[in-house]
């Protein structure tokens, strides 16, 4: 039995080998190749530094309420759109694209972390100057939401955490998790990742995210693996650092004043619903959410019940 785990593990690093050796992607796709297929009407371009081209999309009133969305880890500005169909006639809905995801652009050895993606969300804010505006972050996006809080308090009037990452403490959500998190969580894994082609790994991961089957089409998963090869993104991907620079403890989440909404799914598989009750006990104040039929995105497998929830958030900010 002591040796049975290792030959599983050798056995499974082989089968990764021959999908790595038999699916090799050798051609990244140019990004004007899938502005014309993913770009929106209200997709918007900015160069924030030399070759950073960020890409983000714009929609409702402009003299509305503010409200910026930051996807979750391989998802882009297309995370959030169920949310901006329906709030679009009353906010201003902002939803940018990381470096390393979507339509954004990168010069040659960009390196991400969760403090310069929340650095480019200050940069986005200021340049496009806009005040007193309520800031969403999904899983990854979550991390870098409350990072912004924590960093940007005065510009915030309020902050949406749909099942963030980042809390200080490892444990597993419901079930298996996407095949993908555990090969980032070796260098091994990262330079396999390197050469499976995403697709490989989009149905299952996608699936595990969404937990309704049916949601998971053709359409989505072509979306996910073609923008995961747009040129340079892996390379962001893989050698990004997601942990924080400073250690974070839970006592961290105390000093974030600004009006909390968190929003969990009770049958995630990649963070664990428990994180996000911690999350809403240690920010003073904050509502919480759980959806018990939700998944990782909420937002997209529940858009009717929970952009309701938003906008009543909302509302009471505004009150």
């Amino acid at each position: 039995m002591k040796l049975f785990k290792p030959i599983v593990a050798i056995a499974g690093l082989g089968l990764l080998v021959s999908l790595s050796l038999g699916a090799c992607v050798h051609r990244e796709i140019p990004y004007p190749e899938l502005e014309t297929k993913y770009a929106s009407p209200s997709s918007r371009y900015i160069e924030l530094e030399p070759g950073l081209r960020i890409h983000y999309t714009d929609d409702g009133p402009a003299s509305a309420p503010p409200i910026v969305m930051v996807h979750g880890f391989a998802a882009s500005t297309h995370a959030w759109r169920p949310w901006t169909d329906r709030l679009s006639a009353e906010f201003r809905m902002i939803a940018l694209d990381l470096p390393g995801h979507g339509l954004t652009r990168t010069p040659d050895d960009y390196r991400t972390s969760t403090e310069k993606n929340a650095a480019i969300v200050k940069a986005l804010v200021d340049k496009l100057g806009l005040q007193d505006l309520v800031l969403a972050g999904n899983s990854m996006g979550g991390a870098v939401a409350w990072t912004y809080a924590l960093a940007h308090p005065d510009d915030l009037d309020g902050l949406i955490l749909v099942n963030a990452a980042g809390w200080p403490e490892q444990t597993r959500g419901s079930g298996e998790p996407p095949m993908v998190f555990g090969l980032l969580s070796s260098p091994l894994g990262r330079a396999l990742l390197k050469s499976i082609n995403p697709r490989l790994l989009a149905n299952g991961g996608l699936k595990a995210a969404y937990l309704d089957e049916t949601m998971v089409d053709k359409a989505l998963i072509d979306r996910y693996a073609e923008l995961a090869l747009a040129e340079g993104h892996r390379d962001v991907l893989l050698t990004g650092r997601s942990s924080p620079s400073q250690a974070v403890k839970p006592e961290t989440f105390q000093s974030i004043r600004t009006p909390t909404l968190v929003m969990a799914g009770e049958q995630d598989k990649v963070i664990p619903v428990s994180q996000q009750r911690n999350f809403a006990g240690a920010i003073p104040g904050a509502e919480l959410i759980v959806y018990p039929n939700g998944g990782h995105v909420p937002m997209e497998q529940l858009p009717d019940v929970s952009a309701k929830d938003l906008k009543a958030f909302l509302d009471r900010l505004q009150r």
